[in-house]
């Protein structure tokens, strides 16, 4: 005799189509619970490579960027080179003077008299190890800091704005926040550039700046804090560190690609902003929206 499937079966089945465990919008309820508990400001952006795999929150908000804006400015340099205007190979003098103390860079430290360094190098230093220095070396090179703010915008990212430099944005907490970008154009970007759509990068510029996205040292506990170790995440960290009365830090980001066991992927963008929160707090905020998209997209 055969038995009627349970109303309740079937429910879950057309809820879960996909072999889920949990549905987007469940997702995105936990993230708000977990972000509802903190005195911060985040927004969050996820794109899996199906299209109802997406979701925001607080996606078009105007967020700080801090570091991640090295990454565009990057793409730029890599932009630059395609057209022939400069070369990976080719060979940048850094000034001692250049070597300023109040900013992060791995390069002062490892060159403290100044040196002369490949691009490829400046760029390495510049994403994976989030170099300062080398960030405005590179900057200088391009002319000024809106050239990457043009160069973006010429290609159609218009939720995106770089006016200033590192050691500019280092030293007056207020004008940091001229450089800005938003959840959903975060993952816009990573996306596009990703894919490569319309072919923005040659495939050796594409595959050097991937590479080395995923070969990023900082920001560790954030979007790589509870995922399985073999993980590979191709991501970008920013900090603004804490305003020194108010003791409120303006930026705590990470944005990158999360690549699943089955050879998938997908984008998250977290960025913090107004947080009354300690550091170690943001990026445990950070990792638990990290593991709750991985925990969706794996099925757990």
């Amino acid at each position: 005799m055969s038995k009627k499937i349970p109303f309740v079966f079937l429910t879950l089945f057309l809820v879960f189509p996909k072999g889920y465990a949990q549905d987007i919008e469940v997702l995105k309820q936990g993230i708000e619970n977990s972000i509802g508990s903190k005195n911060a400001i985040v927004g969050v952006a996820i794109n899996g490579m199906k299209r109802e795999d997406t979701l925001s929150i607080n996606g078009q908000r105007h967020f700080p960027m801090q570091s991640v804006f090295k990454f565009p400015i990057a793409l730029t340099i890599l932009s630059e080179v395609d057209k022939g205007n400069f070369s990976l190979d080719q060979k940048i003098k850094i000034k001692k003077s250049e070597l300023l103390p109040g900013l992060w860079s791995p390069i002062r430290k490892k060159y403290p008299e100044g040196g002369t360094l490949a691009l490829s190098e400046i760029i390495k230093y510049m994403v994976a190890l989030s170099d300062n220095i080398g960030c405005d070396v590179l900057l200088k090179l391009l002319g000024k800091p809106q050239v990457v703010e043009n160069y973006f915008s010429n290609i159609g990212f218009k939720d995106f704005a770089v006016k200033i430099n590192e050691e500019t944005m280092q030293n007056n907490w207020d004008l940091q926040f001229l450089n800005w970008t938003t959840p959903r154009e975060a993952n816009k970007i990573l996306s596009t550039f990703y894919k490569n759509e319309k072919g923005l990068l040659s495939k050796k510029n594409h595959d050097f700046i991937w590479r080395v996205m995923k070969e990023t040292q900082t920001g560790k506990k954030r979007l790589k804090g509870q995922l399985p170790k073999e993980t590979v995440v191709a991501h970008k960290t920013g900090w603004s560190g804490k305003h020194k009365e108010t003791g409120i830090t303006a930026a705590v980001n990470d944005i990158g690609i999360i690549f699943l066991p089955n050879g998938e992927y997908f984008i998250l963008s977290v960025f913090i902003t107004e947080s009354a929160e300690d550091f170690e707090t943001n990026e445990k905020l950070i990792a638990d929206i990290s593991k709750m998209a991985w925990d969706y997209f794996t099925g757990k």
